[in-house]
């Protein structure tokens, strides 16, 4: 999300070496197994004992005041972000959002599922298919929106500035969207031979259990009735399972951020005949980094996100509202506020971009082509800890700077985004900064805790070898 960001599209800088996601041979890309057919073995246990209940340990100050505040917390916290005014109604809802919300869910779908993608396996135990297609999905999408919204001749272009004249309507439709779907997934989690998540799925709390999500890695049949016709296209790719989870990881919030950007551009340049440098670095830079997502897409199938945690509320709204709602804001405020920035400011806030990304792709492809093949002459000469688990923790290059040297990475770029509004737009363009900052300090947290439990002595003394949790010299 990577979240979530809630979305952190690597939350793992180091972890255990995990069986890495392999391509699956032709005669093997076959429909995956329906999740209503697993076998007993993978059955859910029967829900835990009373006494266990009471040992839980609980996340985000759960198992009930907490998830409840940050559900509420976080679709308030958009609305005062977008200036949402609940006197206002026809400012809130519309006819056409849910409509046009829709109609966007649905492309995306049906794009992943027709058109030809790489088929890889996850991590163990359960190595799950997935069909890789996100870059595809975002190429076809963007380049549509970019060539009707901005070239096309005047009987075929559409108005982009749609987006910015009904942002608020839209983003409530993605948090009710969310909401259901949360909704429907804490539902299905309850039939046999759902799979669960590890952790906080068998509480017996179900405000918690519908927050954090039950089931590891729910799937559907989209073209379940024609199962019969479907299965001669799958010569040609397609297919008619949908992971639930990567989908919603990766394609419509990412490609829909973007989208969003489009939309506030188009608005721009509606209003003053032209696109600010700002406006053009945030699109360029906020579309850099979710292309870089799509191009790396297989990565995410190591990430907690996918192997541990549950689909629930917390990355359904990540993923669908909060993600592109929120994460488009320096777009919306640039509409109406541009601040006129020098060549050396724009120069300096590119130069603060590059190293961002410079730290955030070079230690994430360090980490992933060492979890791959850890002779690769790329990684070879890093130095190790050898743990008891018979795994190794890389303790020099890029994460002999920092334990989690990729979040800081992540966050000077997510401050370049910020930088381009300037002062003209007061504190608000800077929310993301902040409130990036905190979430990849709790993400830091998690990990850490994950990783003593998991390395025991062994990460006392990792941590001695790198001292520093993401800030070298500082934290």
């Amino acid at each position: 999300h990577d979240s979530y960001v809630i979305h952190v599209p690597y939350p793992h800088p180091i972890s255990h070496h995990p069986v890495a996601p392999t391509p699956i041979p032709t005669s093997m890309r076959t429909r995956s197994r329906n999740p209503r057919e697993m076998p007993p073995s993978l059955a859910s246990p029967p829900p835990p004992s009373q006494e266990h209940q009471h040992d839980e340990h609980y996340e985000f100050f759960g198992p009930t005041i907490g998830p409840v505040l940050v559900m509420l917390g976080l679709p308030a916290t958009l609305a005062v972000l977008h200036g949402c005014s609940l006197d206002w109604p026809s400012q809130v809802f519309s006819a056409r959002a849910p409509l046009a919300f829709l109609a966007y869910m649905a492309s995306q779908i049906v794009l992943h599922l027709v058109l030809p993608g790489e088929v890889v396996r996850g991590v163990a135990p359960h190595r799950l298919p997935y069909k890789l297609t996100g870059l595809k999905n975002f190429v076809i999408t963007v380049a549509a929106a970019v060539y009707f919204g901005f070239f096309a001749p005047p009987g075929l272009a559409i108005d982009l500035s749609y987006l910015y004249d009904e942002y608020v309507p839209l983003m409530v439709t993605s948090v009710v969207f969310s909401t259901v779907l949360s909704a429907y997934l804490y539902r299905r989690s309850f039939r046999r031979g759902a799979v669960l998540a590890e952790e906080g799925s068998r509480t017996g709390r179900a405000v918690y259990e519908f927050f954090l999500g039950r089931e590891l890695n729910p799937r559907v049949e989209i073209f379940e009735p024609l199962r019969g016709w479907m299965k001669k296209m799958e010569s040609w790719g397609w297919t008619t399972t949908l992971d639930l989870k990567e989908f919603c990881e990766l394609y419509p919030g990412l490609i829909g951020w973007v989208l969003l950007n489009l939309g506030m551009a188009h608005k721009q340049l509606q209003l003053t005949g032209a696109l600010s440098p700002s406006m053009i670095l945030v699109n360029v830079f906020q579309a850099i980094y979710v292309l870089d997502s799509l191009v790396f897409e297989r990565a995410i199938l190591t990430t907690m996100d996918i192997t541990t945690d549950g689909f629930g509320f917390m990355l359904a709204f990540g993923d669908l509202a909060w993600v592109p709602f929120s994460y488009s804001l320096q777009a919306r405020v640039l509409v109406t506020s541009s601040p006129s920035l020098s060549t050396a400011a724009l120069v300096a806030i590119s130069a603060l971009k590059l190293l961002g990304y410079a730290t955030f792709r070079g230690s994430n492809s360090q980490k992933d082509v060492f979890r791959r093949n850890p002779e690769d002459p790329r990684v070879r000469h890093l130095r190790t800890l050898a743990t008891k688990r018979g795994t190794k923790l890389i303790v020099s290059g890029w994460w002999g700077i920092s334990r989690h040297v990729n979040y800081l990475g992540d966050w000077l770029m997510g401050l370049a985004w910020c930088l381009p509004c300037g002062l003209e737009g007061g504190v608000l363009p800077y929310f993301y900064a902040a409130y990036f900052a905190v979430l990849l300090i709790h993400r830091e947290l998690r990990d850490e805790e994950s990783c003593r439990k998991k390395y025991g002595k062994d990460y006392d003394r990792y941590c001695e070898l790198v001292p520093y949790r993401i800030v070298p010299g500082v934290y």
